[in-house]
């Protein structure tokens, strides 16, 4: 029996992915895998329903669990309203409850200087960040005061530390550290549980960033203390699995930083 047996999470930006060494590839990913190992059935959302199927594939044939792949996007260009409302219904449809909701999805233009910054490139960091990260709070609020859950946003040292050319980024995490603090103050009396990662862990997203932007890369991206970046399974997940867990509760409206090997500093 594992800590998070029976129960039901959804997780944003979950779709399969690994690096090169075959470690997980994805703070979603990474996060499905660590919930997965704890029994939980999961709801995971993207836009790549290949990435989604294959997740789902990967996780209940090694874990034994459950898992509902939906694909969403929310954008400047759809009914965002609607598109949430349909995983939160998927979700109740087939497993009747939530306990844990994890907005983890993001996409953005990193290495875009502000002044070179397109209204375009903005919309898609608020959109896929700020904004699904409202729509999913809202639509899961009353599912989750009923199971007195956790709600688990991510943010970032981009907008802590005000990251050369991460703008767009930045903003939509600073909003999302924001609204969780609201959250907490606003649900506290529903007995849900809100809290922040600030994560930093070596991802293929991180890969591709080295690459694409390697001056962007050496600026912002610095070794933590300890000599490695978080691993998105056994570190940013396990922090997730915590969080959620009915043994341990972190003061709700924390926002918790995690460096590679740092453990938790709030």
């Amino acid at each position: 029996m594992g800590y998070l047996t029976g129960k039901t999470a959804i997780i944003t930006g979950a779709g399969f992915a690994t690096l090169s060494d075959g470690r997980c590839g994805s703070i979603g990913y990474g996060i499905a895998t660590a919930y997965a190992k704890e029994g939980c059935n999961l709801v995971i959302t993207g836009r790549n329903m290949q990435k989604l199927n294959d997740a789902k594939e990967a996780l209940e044939s090694q874990y034994g669990i459950n898992v509902l792949v939906v694909q969403a996007d929310v954008n400047a260009g759809a009914d965002n309203e609607a598109v949430v409302n349909n995983v939160v219904k998927q979700t109740i449809d087939t497993f009747g409850d939530i306990h844990v909701l994890i907005n983890n999805a993001q996409a953005s233009a990193s290495g875009v200087t502000i002044a070179d910054h397109t209204t375009e490139q903005f919309d898609v960091a608020m959109y896929s960040g700020l904004y699904a990260t409202f729509y999913y709070m809202k639509a899961c609020y009353p599912y989750l005061a009923k199971t007195k859950g956790s709600v688990i946003n991510f943010a970032s040292g981009a907008g802590l530390f005000g990251n050369f050319g991460q703008c767009a980024y930045a903003a939509a995490k600073e909003g999302i550290r924001g609204l969780s603090r609201v959250a907490a103050t606003e649900w506290g009396k529903d007995g849900i549980n809100v809290n922040v990662i600030c994560p930093l862990a070596w991802t293929a997203q991180l890969e591709q960033f080295e690459k694409a932007y390697p001056e962007a890369f050496k600026a912002n991206v610095h070794m933590p203390p300890m000599g490695h970046f978080g691993d998105s399974e056994l570190e940013i997940g396990r922090v997730c699995v915590q969080l959620a867990s009915p043994d341990f509760k972190y003061m709700s409206g924390e926002t918790i930083t995690l460096e590679g090997g740092m453990g938790l500093r709030p």
